[in-house]
């Protein structure tokens, strides 16, 4: 469940990206962010999510936004998935859990596929999929929960050229 709500400040946190930099929401205030959580680097709907995102980067750029994935996977593995797939954003690493926990979206989740592995059903701890659209004061504008890999890229896209958010980056 989340923790946070639109016009919320955004919690700060530092995190190592992919080349092991670290990364503190704070350093890019002035500008606005879309922080994107995701379950897990190279699986089938991470991949799509992050391809999608990467396809339309220039587009975001474009808009002056900065797209920063998290996950809770390694400074290592996030260097793989971002070499393999070439995207140009910024992973970073949450191996202790501490960001997932700050905002809500680490939580118990359900097996739902693969009903041949025997773990529909059973429930595990999670990276809930969800974004965060954050203004250049690092105020919460919008929520993404429940985000549909696929889609997630143009959905931010139509609403940086809405009038609702044109006017708060």
């Amino acid at each position: 469940m989340l923790k946070l709500k639109v016009g919320q400040k955004a919690p700060d946190f530092n995190l190592p990206d992919q080349n092991g930099k670290l990364h503190k929401l704070s350093d890019y205030k002035g500008k606005g962010v879309l922080l994107y959580f995701y379950p897990k680097d190279d699986t089938p709907g991470c991949t799509k999510e992050a391809c999608g995102i990467r396809n339309s980067y220039s587009r975001f750029k474009k808009q002056k936004l900065v797209v920063l994935g998290v996950s809770v996977d390694s400074v290592k593995k996030h260097a793989k998935f971002a070499k393999k797939y070439k995207l140009p954003f910024t992973l970073l690493a949450d191996e202790e859990k501490k960001v997932v926990n700050l905002y809500g979206v680490w939580a118990k989740k359900k097996y739902t596929l693969r009903p041949r592995s025997g773990r529909v059903g059973r429930e595990y701890m999670g990276t809930l999929r969800t974004s965060f659209l954050i203004d250049s004061k690092g105020r919460i504008v919008k929520i993404y929960e429940t985000v549909k890999p696929e889609f997630h890229a143009k959905e931010v896209l139509i609403d940086l050229k809405s009038q609702k958010y044109s006017k708060v980056f």
